[in-house]
């Protein structure tokens, strides 16, 4: 926690003062085949003893000890927010493809928190599937209810805006999951992150850029780009590698630089 305290403000400062001096960066494409090879493999670096799975619309790091996932990895296109959308099932379920167990809606009830989306049930209205699997357990995370419904709902939507706008985007998001945090649940004992993250990455757009959010788990009124921060600043406070197969000298363009204005 003290950790937290400390570098998360030193985060948002140091983003901050970086997009009010950044000019306008334009990244040249790379050839084609690098970007089709991180079209299919576009996911963070995990260990192989970690909990992956692929579902239709998104894949899932799975961690036990927390009851949640690491991070939720999926690709949203134009097409896919097209508004011709599933409606939302509200099965909230088990997901059973997690060998250790997931959470169980058991887990939430009489908590006080919400059963919190990573994966926006919203980016995945394409396919009744899809929408389906967006209620596992797998993908819930406790969120406090005016976070959930207030400003996490505002970027999610912004994200679909986006998506609509640059053709396709890849998004990574989780909980900031680290010792020490409070649970929920008898049986499971669900983590509650103290913040929440989520990394945009425009590749087919004018310029690839890339943006990412820090937010604290509370309700707030403040803009979103209030707690926009550069993907190496996530990296450090993950220990996560979020896009790997990127090439190096791309991811270190774009996960090093922030230009608010390439987003809003």
């Amino acid at each position: 926690m003290l950790f937290l305290r400390v570098i998360f403000p030193l985060l948002i400062i140091s983003s901050l003062v970086g997009f009010n001096n950044e000019p306008k960066r334009i990244v040249k494409k790379q050839p084609g085949d690098s970007i089709k090879n991180f079209s299919k493999n576009f996911y963070p670096k995990f260990k192989k003893k970690e909990q992956v799975i692929k579902h239709l619309g998104y894949t899932i790091c799975y961690d036990e000890k927390y009851e949640q996932a690491k991070w939720v990895a999926y690709r949203l296109t134009a097409k896919m927010c097209d508004g011709n959308g599933e409606e939302r099932t509200n099965d909230f379920r088990e997901d059973l493809a997690i060998k250790t167990g997931s959470a169980t809606p058991e887990d939430y009830k009489k908590s006080g928190y919400d059963r919190g989306h990573l994966c926006p049930a919203g980016d995945m209205a394409w396919s009744e599937i899809a929408m389906s699997e967006s209620f596992y357990m797998s993908n819930m995370s406790p969120q406090e209810p005016k976070f959930n419904r207030g400003i996490w709902k505002t970027l999610e939507s912004q994200v679909r805006d986006w998506a609509k706008k640059e053709e396709e985007l890849y998004i990574v998001t989780a909980g900031v999951l680290e010792k020490g945090l409070k649970t929920i649940g008898e049986k499971n004992k669900v983590a509650v992150p103290n913040y929440y993250y989520k990394i945009v990455f425009d590749v087919k757009g004018k310029e690839q850029k890339a943006i990412a959010f820090v937010m604290p788990n509370e309700g707030s009124k403040r803009s979103i780009f209030d707690f926009a921060v550069t993907v190496d600043s996530v990296e450090r406070l993950t220990q996560i590698n979020f896009f790997p197969a990127l090439p190096d000298q791309l991811e270190n363009n774009l996960e090093s630089h922030i230009n608010v204005e390439l987003w809003k």
